[in-house]
């Protein structure tokens, strides 16, 4: 992890989004975008996108889909919320245990800890995934036997992971977005939440071509804002040769979300040439690891001083990312909202 600050700001006042924006009377691409490139800082919906971005661009998309992660467990005789964060196999998970009332997680357990889980299965954590943060420890590998089907049994057992921002709890459908089709995210990748099968053919018909990858996303740390722990991907051949072409003729090549970020720049070399790729990334991009191969973020609002704008710095550059967030915070915005649901940004640094 670098050891840059991120770039600081003041959120406004009831600037979380509590529930998804179909709940709040608007389509999915009607979330606001904030569009920010040198000496451009435009408001927008999301569905202008297409005319935002040039012929000849490149859209690279997530197609993981989320799973029901969260379930009940009992530790020490308490009910407490586990997450789990990733599966290595069927007896391997990478688990997360939150207090009893899901404001953070439990950083003092110790290895052998057996955690009770749903339908009479015993996770036990064994160690700790990837190392110790700060105070304690966040992410355990834990030990888990009697599940056969890990998929099928968070299907019957698991719900959506939630936290306390969100007025309610939402279904999974929620949290799918229109390119989900591997199961495997603990999270959503929400920056393509915004996305629908009209904009999609939007951007087709102007000229601008959508690529996929796979990362499936972990859990995210909103107390703790650490970097991204390691987290499985792909990137197929078709798409780096795409990114590659497209490069070579002048194009962007715009990652939603930073996951798609950090699957690209797994597989990009020194000059920025992608190769396909797959297996665990355990890569963090910041000021002092910047991008190499993406040219342009479509990204959702991060928390002051999270670990995540670092990323945006790597893409776009600190001046850029700094003047995006005045620009959204400032007191004549018009009330973006943070969070899964909440707005986007669309980061074009110079070419």
């Amino acid at each position: 992890m670098t050891a840059a600050a991120a770039v600081a700001f003041e959120r406004p006042d009831a600037s979380d989004a509590t529930e998804p924006p179909e709940h709040r009377g608007l389509a999915r691409d009607g979330v606001r975008l904030l569009v920010a490139a040198p000496g451009r800082l435009e408001h927008h919906r999301f569905r202008d996108l297409p005319a935002v971005l040039a012929p000849g661009d490149l859209v690279v998309v997530n197609t993981s889909a989320t799973l029901p992660a969260a379930l009940t467990g009992v530790v020490r005789g308490a009910r407490v919320p586990v997450h789990v964060a990733a599966q290595a196999d069927a007896g391997s998970w990478m688990v997360e245990v939150r207090r009893p009332a899901n404001d953070g997680p439990q950083l003092d357990l110790a290895p052998g800890t057996g955690v009770g889980l749903p339908g009479g299965v015993t996770a036990i954590l064994a160690t700790p995934f990837p190392a110790p943060g700060p105070g304690g420890v966040r992410l355990w590998r834990a030990r888990v036997t009697g599940v056969r089907d890990p998929l099928g049994y968070l299907a019957r057992h698991g719900r959506p992971i939630t936290y306390g921002y969100l007025r309610s709890e939402f279904p999974l459908a929620d949290r799918q977005t229109v390119f989900a089709r591997q199961p495997g995210s603990a999270e959503m990748p929400s920056a393509g939440r915004p996305f629908t099968e009209r904009l999609v053919v939007d951007l087709v018909t102007r000229g601008v071509a959508v690529a996929p990858i796979l990362l499936h996303c972990g859990v995210s740390s909103p107390e703790l804002h650490e970097p991204p722990s390691p987290e499985h991907y792909r990137v197929p051949a078709s798409t780096a040769r795409l990114v590659n072409a497209v490069r070579a003729g002048g194009g962007r090549i715009v990652a939603v979300g930073t996951t798609v970020v950090r699957a690209l720049e797994t597989c990009a070399d020194a000059g920025g040439t992608v190769a396909p790729g797959a297996g665990w990334t355990d890569l963090v991009l910041g000021p002092d690891r910047p991008a190499r191969a993406v040219t342009g973020l479509v990204t959702g609002l991060h928390e002051p001083e999270a670990s995540h704008l670092l990323l945006l710095e790597a893409v776009a550059g600190r001046a850029l990312v700094e003047q995006a967030y005045a620009a959204v915070t400032a007191p004549a915005a018009p009330g973006y909202l943070w969070h899964e649901f909440g707005d986007s940004m669309l980061l074009l640094p110079p070419r």
